[in-house]
This record gives C-alpha cells, sequence and structure tokens, in this order.
C-alpha cells in the first residue's frame, strides 16, 4: 500500500458537509451539515452527505463477513419490505454488507460495527477522529480503489467514514434547527437511518474543490474516474443524479458504499440504486 499522506486544512470559517446523511462540517463554508468535513454537498448551503454539520472536528459523523449472496440478501430484504414507510423497520441483520439503510429501513440505536479501522488512504484532515474508520472489509477494499486510482494520476481524498447513532443524531438536530424539517430531510439522514453507522460508507472528496462535498465532484476528472471504477473494488455511488425520488436524498457523487464486487458491479452494469436491485418500495 502506498504511504498514508495527509492533508492539513486550515480552517478559515465553517467547513460544510451537506448531504451524505448528514456529515459533518468539513474545511468548507458552504454546506452546513456535513460542513464539517469537506463540505460535502454543496446545494443549498447545507451540509452534505446526508446530513453532516458544520465543523470539522466534531462531525460525524456517520465485517468482514464474508458477502451474502443475492438470494439471501433479497430475502432479507424483503421482510423489510412489508413495514410501512410511515414507520422505518429495524433491519435484522445490520452487520449485512448488502443491508438496505434508508428513511424505511434503519439500523438499531446501539448498532456499532465490528472490526473498525482506519483505512491508509490520505484524508483531508490529520487528527484523530471516529470519521476515519471503516470496517475492514471496507477498509481493505477502499485501500484498492484508492490506489488503482492514484496509479492513473487520480488523487482521490477521504473526508468521512464511519459515524455514530449519537453523532448522527447531533447532526441531523444541527441541521433542522438550521434549515427546517422539511428541508433537512432532503439531505440529512436521521439517527439509524444514515449508511454512515455501517461502518461501509466513505465521502470522498479532492484538493481542486477544496476538499467540499458538493455536486461539482461528479463533473470533475476523478469524480467521473470514481462513478466509472468504484464497482471494480465492490463500491457503489449510493445516492446517484436523478434517482431521488427513490433514494430520498439529493445526488451524492462523493457516497460512496460497500456492498461486495458481484452486486456493485451488478448495480453498476444496469444503472440502478441499490432499492431498486432488491425491487424495495
Amino acid at each position: 500500500m502506498y504511504k498514508k499522506w495527509i492533508y492539513s486544512v486550515v480552517v478559515t470559517g465553517v467547513f460544510i458537509l451537506t448531504g451524505c446523511q448528514g456529515e459533518e462540517a468539513k474545511t468548507v463554508t458552504t454546506s452546513p451539515e456535513k460542513q464539517t468535513e469537506p463540505a460535502e454537498k454543496e446545494s443549498p448551503k447545507q451540509p452534505t452527505d446526508q446530513g453532516e454539520e458544520a465543523s470539522v472536528e466534531d462531525e460525524e459523523q456517520p465485517s468482514e463477513e464474508t458477502l451474502s449472496d443475492n438470494s439471501e440478501s433479497q430475502s432479507g430484504n424483503k421482510d423489510q419490505q412489508s413495514a410501512t414507510s410511515s414507520e422505518p423497520i429495524v433491519v435484522e441483520d445490520p452487520s449485512s454488507i448488502t443491508a438496505v439503510i434508508n428513511k424505511q429501513r434503519e439500523l438499531p440505536a446501539d448498532y456499532v460495527p465490528a472490526n473498525l479501522v482506519e483505512p491508509d488512504v490520505p484524508f483531508y484532515f490529520e487528527e484523530d477522529h471516529p470519521k476515519r474508520q471503516m470496517r475492514q472489509v471496507a477498509a481493505t477494499s477502499l485501500e484498492q480503489l484508492f490506489q488503482a486510482a492514484e496509479e492513473e494520476g487520480v488523487d482521490l481524498v477521504a473526508a468521512s467514514g464511519y459515524r455514530s447513532y449519537d453523532r448522527q443524531k447531533s447532526i441531523y438536530e444541527s441541521n433542522v434547527a438550521a434549515y427546517g424539517e422539511e428541508k433537512a430531510n432532503t439531505f440529512s439522514a436521521k439517527p439509524g437511518q444514515s449508511e454512515h453507522q455501517t461502518g461501509l460508507s466513505m465521502d470522498v472528496t479532492v484538493a481542486q474543490l477544496s476538499f467540499k462535498l458538493t455536486e461539482e465532484f461528479g463533473d470533475t476528472e476523478p469524480g467521473s474516474w470514481l462513478a466509472e471504477h468504484a464497482h471494480e473494488y465492490g463500491y457503489i455511488i449510493r445516492y446517484p443524479e436523478g434517482k431521488s425520488e427513490i433514494t430520498g436524498y439529493q445526488y451524492e457523487p462523493w457516497h460512496i458504499r460497500y456492498v461486495g464486487k458481484e452486486v456493485a458491479t451488478e448495480i453498476y452494469e444496469n444503472n440502478v440504486t441499490i432499492e431498486e436491485y432488491y425491487n424495495l418500495d
């Protein structure tokens, strides 16, 4: 693995992470929630990555088991499907790498993924923080993805990984206070409904965007490379463009989720979301 390099960011204002299920603030001065880390999603100056808040330090801020086979995963998700949309169901197997987490299917409040480690990849900040962590299986694949990108001259930077239930709760409440519940719900996940709590997601950014989490990332060379190659390492762009009505969140080209190579490749080749892949309403 290549040596880890770190970006030190001088904070001259509040960073915003917007989108990615309410991440924390990034070293950017554009989005609220996910603004603590490299501003995730710009949009209306809100947090990106499902609602992160504004501050690089206190963000996330939102198993090495084997990949569940398709039939098993679909079976588990069908049980979830029976729940009413008004009352989210708690997923039965939160440790599954193919578990679907969204506004209808949430994680237990006390769920903490096993085997959290820090992937050997560059981060935009150097302080020690839980958001530097991921589950081992996802971390290993992220290292391989970043290595492949580097070999092709693409410099990706990690922004935010694991986020606890309590951290997400703080982020979500902060976004609601700043933008109102209706607006906050378009980019910030409620506690238990953030993929970051699974330890299988990572927000990715680049220096050219001042490490912000913004939709512009999708138009950059690194963003395009990530969209085209993430599946080769078991990752998907979890909140693709034009799929907000299905995912429940704004477009987040920076938010990637580990689901294993087989499932990721099928999702990529069929241009669908994980909800569509498992035929979930």
